[in-house]
């Protein structure tokens, strides 16, 4: 199933099971006010600040937390361009003679960089992607290796080369390492464990009136289950409607200026 799809299902999963929740709690209410002709049960204000102040501290954390990494993968793709690029301008360091095949072999690797994230909703084509990658990069330091000492290249060369070289790869590797950065797994249960808790209070706390609040009710579900969905569309944002995928263009442009 496409993670669009299966994100929008957990959303609207989400949105019910609030829903739910403030029946339930509505319920609770009712049946607390059928005990209790003075009203609801007082003293229940700061158990509930409490909690609601949880959600919107966690919520905070979450969103502010998923928005940093997303920028900071954005910014890794242009320091990847950026250190690509560099490395490719100092291959005419190298004698005369090997500059072709040392171009053709960073043609082929960025290649393999741009496949690498078109197929990012699949991780066997990923990993797939990522071997050729590596196995790219130990041919392309090889061919650097036997070249900057040769006559004819600059004796600049293992200077300027070899350390832009190594960041590129380096870069390669954080960027790998950005796409799993995520938050504990107990975050992101917390997270709706305590909507659903607060939906529970909520439904409680509108007992007194004799008419469900459906504008209230709605909206409340709805804000909670959308804040949800963009903070999970934040943490993977090559899966949702929330994507990197436009970033990708300063790659392919740099590719463009290969040929």
């Amino acid at each position: 199933m496409p993670q669009t799809l299966t994100t929008a299902l957990i959303t609207f999963a989400l949105f019910a099971a609030i829903i739910g929740c403030m029946e339930i709690g509505r319920r609770f209410g009712r049946i607390a006010l059928a005990r209790n002709q003075n009203g609801l049960p007082k003293g229940i204000g700061a158990a509930e600040g409490a909690i609601f102040g949880l959600l919107g501290l966690l919520i905070a954390f979450s969103f502010s937390g998923a928005a940093s990494r997303f920028e900071e993968r954005r910014h890794l793709i242009t320091e990847e361009a950026n250190d690509i690029g560099t490395a490719w301008l100092r291959i005419d360091l190298l004698p005369p003679d090997a500059q072709p095949e040392m171009r053709a072999l960073f043609r082929s690797y960025l290649d393999s960089r741009l496949a690498t994230y078109q197929v990012a909703t699949d991780p066997q084509a990923v990993a797939t992607r990522l071997a050729a990658s590596a196995e790219l990069q130990n041919r392309i330091w090889a061919k650097a290796g036997q070249n900057v000492h040769r006559p004819g290249a600059s004796s600049a060369a293992p200077m300027l080369l070899l350390p832009a070289l190594n960041a590129m790869f380096d870069i390669a590797t954080t960027r790998v390492r950005a796409t799993e950065n995520h938050p504990p797994m107990v975050v992101f249960m917390l997270l709706p464990a305590l909507m659903l808790i607060g939906a529970v209070l909520v439904g409680f706390d509108l007992a007194e009136n004799k008419v469900r609040q459906p504008l209230h009710i709605t909206a409340f579900a709805t804000v909670m289950a959308l804040t949800v969905y963009v903070i999970v569309d934040l943490e993977f944002p090559r899966y949702g409607l929330i994507r990197i995928d436009s970033s990708d263009h300063v790659l392919v442009d740099l590719r463009k200026s290969m040929n």
